[in-house]
């Protein structure tokens, strides 16, 4: 937690709050229902909660943003930043039922009003959001087809409405059709070694009514 507060020293009482609780939650759940692995558990703030927040690094969500969190998994990126931005609404979706459950339990537990949960794939999502996030499910060509169509047409933020994906290692091929992708060191914010080599990339995308 105190990892937390080093880079979010402003967070409410309230906040603080959540993201204490969530370790335990993480925790109690983990064992009936594995989606966190045992070394992580033990380095959920590290590994999971403050990269999550790297995104918040990058942009403060405007009140009101629209975010779907994409293969959501244990609930990461989506529920460390539905705490940060409790005036935005977030979507999590995955399509594995189990993990959804471990999700529904955590947001129940933290009575966050912010979040949905959707136990589907993304293509039969339907609406339009600001920004689509989400921590390295699939390579960018693919999230890319994914995720079509999925944008909002109003922009609230300086930054273009888009992807914004964590990822590790080198993107260069990965990228190499994406010209318009902004890179962002996570070791630029946060000194642990073990964000030498994450990043956050935005990927502005076109509203397709």
């Amino acid at each position: 937690m105190e990892l937390i507060l080093k880079y979010f020293p402003n967070l409410t009482e309230d906040q603080i709050d959540k993201f204490k609780k969530l370790e335990t939650l993480y925790q109690d759940w983990n064992l009936k229902i594995n989606v966190v692995s045992r070394k992580d558990i033990d380095e959920l703030y590290l590994r999971h909660v403050l990269h999550s927040l790297g995104i918040a690094k990058v942009i403060s969500f405007k009140d009101g943003s629209k975010i779907l969190d994409v293969g959501t998994g244990g609930g990461f990126p989506g529920i460390p930043l539905a705490i940060l931005f409790p005036e935005c609404k977030f979507h999590l979706v995955d399509s594995i039922a189990k993990k959804l459950k471990v999700v529904d339990e955590v947001v129940a537990g933290l009575e966050l009003k912010n979040v949905k949960t959707t136990h589907s794939r993304v293509e039969a999502i339907d609406g339009h959001f600001d920004f689509i996030v989400s921590r390295a499910v699939a390579a960018m060509p693919t999230f890319v087809h994914w995720v079509k169509g999925k944008i909002a047409k109003e922009q609230k933020h300086e930054f273009k409405n888009g992807i914004l994906y964590l990822k590790g290692g080198d993107l260069t091929e990965e990228l190499k059709d994406y010209r318009t992708t902004t890179i962002y060191n996570l070791s630029n914010y946060f000194e642990e070694d073990f964000y030498e080599t994450k990043k956050v990339v935005h990927l502005p995308m076109k509203y397709k009514g």
